[in-house]
Formats: C-alpha cells, sequence, structure tokens
C-alpha cells in the first residue's frame, strides 16, 4: 500500500481555486464578442405570440405604459390583456401617438 500526502483543510484552503484564479466572478458576456452579440436575436425583437411567457398577465410597467398611451389616444384602458396582447397594443398606440418612436 503505497502512503498519499496528507494535506490539511489549511492547505486545501490556500490553493487558488481553478474556477477563480482572478478573484473575479465568471462572466459570461465578457467571452462573447461583439459580432456574436449582434446575431443573436434580440427579445424586443421577437414576436410576442413566440414569448415563452406571453399568456402571463401584463406586467405592472406594461400595464402603467399602456394606460398612459390608451389615455392619450383616446383609447379604454383593458387591464386584463396578456404580456403578448399588451405588448402589440403598445406598438399599436406607440403608432397612433407618435410615442417611443426613434427620431
Amino acid at each position: 500500500m503505497k502512503d498519499t500526502p496528507k494535506t490539511s483543510e489549511a492547505d486545501e484552503q490556500a490553493k487558488p481555486s481553478s474556477a477563480h484564479t482572478t478573484g473575479q466572478p465568471h462572466n459570461p458576456k465578457q467571452h462573447t464578442s461583439e459580432a456574436d452579440a449582434e446575431s443573436l436575436p434580440s427579445n424586443a425583437e421577437k414576436n410576442p405570440d413566440d414569448w415563452t411567457t406571453g399568456g402571463e398577465t401584463m406586467t405592472g410597467a406594461q400595464a402603467s405604459y399602456l394606460k398612459t398611451l390608451s389615455e392619450e389616444a383616446g383609447e379604454p384602458f383593458d387591464d386584463t390583456l396578456t404580456k403578448a396582447e399588451a405588448s402589440k397594443q403598445i406598438d399599436a398606440l406607440q403608432a397612433r401617438t407618435g410615442r417611443g418612436r426613434n427620431h
């Protein structure tokens, strides 16, 4: 039987971890080039019908903005919309009111 050297807990703690040798937390974005990032689809450009959470109740931010847009457009505000429906309604009302457009 071969003797293996024993290491103490203090020895183990003193060894640098191979995962964090820089002392900085792992940042996956750090390893993505700008060209890679540009080729990935943006959530802002994804069709609301394809959203995995599109059937959920709209967010508070969507409701607030949609209420403002509805008032400006003279449209009734529907507080029962899903996330996807709210997104589509926001797009439609932005087109009518001119809000949210890049100039």
